[in-house]
């Protein structure tokens, strides 16, 4: 289980504030006809202040409290951070394992004068708050965004009945939208899933091989609805620890519905193809796909995997012309490809050789 730090919430100001932080990039060069301005662009053509529509905000969490509440979710207070150290210690003694009982988390819960009052967890950004979905126990974890953001439209749109269940979509499971429409914000409530698999957690390289399919299957499912993520990383990817992997962070993410070839040209991203990096114009999708060829080299060398096979397939996702790259449903196909035939030949050495053991590998898959 991973260790959770929090902090006190600010006092209770006259009204709501929320602060906003500036862009995470810096104006792209205008998009001619048939382009379209990357998700991160601080300018727009339209009317509405993109900037300030698309920025993080940090609202005062306080004031909304009875409003999520209100909706079937509890945010952390003292008391709940406290109670969730304790069934984190006994859990871990549970399994015979020595615990520390002066994590800095507990000691600042412990400062708290009522344990009623809200417990920021100080390891998240602010626009994010911890909780727990009453009538279940789920943990949760809620996001504060503007209500007219590309982020809210795009996980609206993925969280919708008619895409919601469907086994290519791996996004984060959304239990609500809380919309605040006079202070302009949503609150997205999701579930709280792990950044990386526990360090107890054996995985084979078939469990490998399926979380990176998933991965690739989940923007695969984003591109053939017109949306491109735009900052596939392996620090935006998170397991429940049972075999299925979701993405998070759709800060960046675009739809491009009405648009045949969209272009692109801010670099900020957490993984900038060559392209990008020479300030030339690329395929939002085909940034995706670098992205995706990426994630896949680092999960290989976090997990001590070794799969020649799959070194092919990188070197055309992270190819330095994007036109050269596959697209994601390409990417898709030629990795069951792979699969199938490593699995095969890996059930050929087995019935040759059966009392020979099989090597066990770790996938670390980081936030």
């Amino acid at each position: 289980m991973p260790v959770r730090t929090s902090a006190m919430a600010a006092s209770s100001p006259s009204r709501p504030r929320i602060r906003r932080h500036s862009s995470r990039c810096e104006p792209p060069h205008e998009a001619s006809d048939g382009e379209s301005d990357d998700a991160s662009s601080c300018t727009s053509q339209s009317s509405i202040d993109e900037e300030a529509i698309n920025c993080r905000i940090s609202p005062y969490w306080c004031a909304y409290r009875s409003i999520i509440e209100a909706r079937g979710f509890r945010l952390d207070t003292y008391r709940d951070v406290k109670q969730w150290y304790h069934d984190y210690w006994a859990h871990e003694a549970s399994e015979g394992r020595a615990v520390l009982q002066d994590l800095p988390g507990y000691l600042r819960a412990c400062r708290g004068q009522d344990e009623n009052e809200l417990c920021k967890d100080a390891g998240l950004p602010d626009r994010l708050f911890r909780g727990t979905q009453c009538s279940t126990g789920v943990k949760v974890v809620i996001k504060a965004v503007h209500l007219s953001s590309r982020e809210y439209d795009v996980i609206r749109y993925l969280s919708s009945p008619a895409l919601r269940t469907h086994p290519m979509n791996h996004c984060i499971p959304v239990l609500d939208l809380i919309e605040v429409p006079k202070d302009k914000l949503t609150f997205i409530v999701m579930e709280e899933w792990s950044s990386q698999l526990a360090n107890d957690t054996p995985c084979h390289l078939t469990c490998f091989l399926n979380a990176l399919r998933q991965c690739i299957e989940h923007v695969a499912f984003m591109h053939a609805h017109y949306i491109a993520h735009l900052d596939i990383s392996i620090r935006n990817v998170l397991t429940d620890l049972a075999g299925r992997y979701a993405f998070i962070d759709y800060e960046l993410s675009n739809r491009y519905d009405s648009i045949p070839n969209p272009r692109i040209h801010c670099p900020r991203r957490s993984e900038v193809p060559p392209e990008l990096e020479r300030g030339e114009a690329s395929d939002p999708y085909k940034v995706d796909v670098y992205g995706l060829g990426m994630l896949t080299l680092h999960a290989l060398k976090l997990s001590g995997h070794d799969v020649p096979e799959l070194h092919p397939l990188i070197r055309q996702m992270i190819s330095g012309q994007f036109e050269q790259r596959p697209t994601a449903l390409q990417a898709l196909a030629a990795l069951n490809t792979i699969t199938a035939d490593i699995l095969l030949s890996k059930h050929r050495t087995i019935q040759q050789f059966p009392h020979t053991p099989t090597q066990q590998h770790r996938t670390v898959l980081p936030q």
